[in-house]
């Protein structure tokens, strides 16, 4: 496998954690309308990166699935896990899946990078084209995530 189909199935495999991360997190914080939408919202947005990236993957030699267009099933999993992986304390456990969510996409993020760098170098403007289409999405989750860790912390770490 060369370094582009490498670094898609990454890619690939990157999204499709950070969809499912994003969807338990909605899950456990349920009572948040705020948090549980825009997590729902940014979870759609990993889940079309990885439909994108299956289809791309098949001209550099991968066979990657495409992601399931009925997700019943995908948010009965997630609601499972969920479960067993509520927290005691709310607050620390908001904090807990937004920085891990944010390690997430920033990772996936430098993928994106970095098949951003192989398109300009190999003058590739289908893989230019994905990434054009989709990195600025993940730069979006990975302000999210920023954006409501900076808000939240000093109200949940410092209260009693």
């Amino acid at each position: 496998m060369n370094g582009v189909a490498h670094t898609l199935r990454a890619l690939y495999d990157g999204e499709q954690a950070l969809e499912r991360q994003l969807a338990a997190t909605a899950e456990r914080h349920r009572g948040d309308q705020e948090i549980h939408h825009a997590a729902i919202d940014l979870a759609r947005w990993s889940h079309d990166h990885r439909a994108r990236l299956a289809r791309t993957g098949r001209l550099y030699g991968l066979d990657l699935p495409l992601p399931l267009v009925d997700g019943k099933r995908v948010r009965r999993l997630v609601r499972d896990t969920a479960a067993r992986t509520r927290r005691a304390e709310p607050g620390a456990g908001l904090l807990d899946d937004l920085l891990e969510l944010h390690l997430a996409a920033t990772r996936t993020s430098l993928h994106w990078e970095m098949l951003a760098q192989a398109a300009q170098a190999g003058r590739d403007e289908r893989l230019l084209e994905l990434v054009i289409t989709c990195r600025p999405r993940t730069l979006r989750q990975i302000q999210w995530t920023r954006t409501l860790l900076k808000e939240l912390s000093p109200q949940l770490l410092t209260r009693d």
